[in-house]
This record gives structure tokens, C-alpha cells and sequence, in this order.
């Protein structure tokens, strides 16, 4: 058996990020860290719905985003895209049929790339 546990993703400042997912997607924190991960810079280990844990790492040196991708599944795209878009958050692609199926495309505040969707719509308009 083979089960992905947790991921880690570099950020600009842990606690703004934190605050970010926590908010716009109910993350959970599991902890928190002010001189944690490997620079000492700080880390937050946030946990969403199903168990997988997501740490949020600060680095001392410019972030490389939009290089890898990774996929939340919501219960409805179109509410969580108007709440994002309201809240100021970036949309990369509006809610619309994507060369994966139907879902948008939002950038965190360090650009990461984050694929949304949710099973009704992927089964009705992809």
C-alpha cells in the first residue's frame, strides 16, 4: 500500500499563507512552527478534510511557482471561484471546461498553482 501522507510547499511567509488556506479552503493547522523547517524560518502544517497534511515552509530565497500543480477537489467550484474572487484571490481560469475536465485554475499568494473542481460538475460538464 502507498498512500501520499503530506507535501510540503516553499512559501514567502508562512503565516500569510497559512491564513490563506485556512481561510479561503478550511484547511485546518495540525501546528505551527515560528523557527520551524529545515532554513528556521517558520512552518505551518495545515490538514485538509481526508487527513493529508500540507506544510507551508518559509524559504530565505525567492520562490519557484507555477512549476508544479496540485488539485483540490471542492464542493462546488462556481461558490468556492465567486468566494475567492470576492476575497481579492487570484483566479488563473474562471470555472470552465479545461483540457482535464471542467473545474478553474487559482494561484496562492506566492503563485503556486492550484487546479479546482468538483465531482458534480466534472461528471455534468467535462
Amino acid at each position: 500500500m502507498v498512500k501520499l501522507d503530506h507535501l510540503m510547499i516553499a512559501v514567502s511567509d508562512w503565516q500569510a499563507s497559512r491564513d490563506w488556506y485556512v481561510r479561503h479552503f478550511g484547511f485546518s493547522i495540525e501546528f505551527e512552527l515560528a523557527a520551524g523547517g529545515l532554513p528556521g524560518l517558520g512552518v505551518a502544517a495545515l490538514q485538509d478534510d481526508a487527513g493529508l497534511s500540507l506544510f507551508l515552509e518559509q524559504r530565505g530565497q525567492p520562490i519557484l511557482s507555477g512549476q508544479s500543480a496540485y488539485t483540490l477537489q471542492v464542493d462546488d467550484v462556481e461558490a468556492t471561484c465567486d468566494r475567492l474572487k470576492s476575497a481579492g484571490a487570484r483566479l488563473v481560469s474562471p470555472p470552465s471546461r479545461q483540457f482535464w475536465g471542467y473545474g478553474a485554475v487559482a494561484a496562492d499568494p506566492d503563485g503556486h498553482l492550484l487546479y479546482l473542481y468538483d465531482a458534480l460538475s466534472m461528471a455534468e460538464k467535462s
